[in-house]
């Protein structure tokens, strides 16, 4: 399952990638972020597309202007490292928080230099008025295959952003992949230990087993 994950994954950035088949009726706030941010990544790719040829290293401004802000690293972070999170000191979550941001920064940036036109549509949207805590339904279209059920989990925060705090691909949860992943480095060797392989893997060395790739 957790191969299955790694597998799918640069799908996943159809929030960002995908010409979209947009929902007939008006959209809930948190699905027209998905369709405004798709918007502005696929005029900036096609704005950029030669440099990008020269240069594939300008795709990381990219993913930073457009694509982090909408999500809450450090809330993902804590859900990822789970108990392990109240285990570590104050230093170690902060640069914990800024290596699992690094990994998304170079696996978003990865999948958009590979790109290939797949497309997404919408699931009918359901969520209580009011509701702060929504799911985006998506579908990945595969050519000569079953759909990919892609559901983007988001919350309203306290400024009133919607946020992406996991992803589920195929039912299975980013979050709860790492979490797995990171535990074992853990269990192994302590925090320290985890923090080391991510800092190695964020400078080019070998993906933490289990994760995206």
């Amino acid at each position: 399952m957790m191969r299955r994950l790694a597998l799918f994954w640069p799908l996943a950035t159809a929030l960002l990638l995908t010409a979209l088949m947009r929902p007939a009726l008006a959209a809930h706030p948190a699905e027209q972020l998905v369709i405004d941010t798709t918007d502005r990544v696929l005029a900036r790719l096609k704005a950029d597309s030669e440099r990008l040829k020269g240069d594939a290293s300008l795709i990381y401004p990219l993913v930073e202007d457009l694509v982090l802000p909408h999500f809450d690293f450090e809330r993902m972070s804590i859900w990822v490292l789970g108990k392990n999170w109240r285990g570590a000191d104050k230093a170690q979550q902060q640069q914990f928080t800024t290596e699992f941001r690094t990994l998304l920064v170079r696996t978003y940036a990865k999948a958009l230099l590979e790109y290939t036109d797949q497309q997404l549509r919408y699931l009918p949207f359901h969520a209580e008025e009011g509701a702060d805590r929504v799911t985006v339904k998506t579908e990945i279209e595969q050519s000569g295959g079953p759909s990919i059920p892609l559901h983007y989990s988001m919350y309203l925060n306290k400024g009133g952003e919607w946020k992406v705090y996991d992803i589920k691909v195929d039912g299975i949860s980013l979050v709860s992949n790492y979490r797995s992943s990171f535990a074992t480095e853990i269990r192994n060797g302590g925090i320290p230990r985890l923090l080391d392989k991510l800092v190695r893997m964020n400078q080019g060395g070998d993906p933490v087993e289990g994760g995206p790739q």
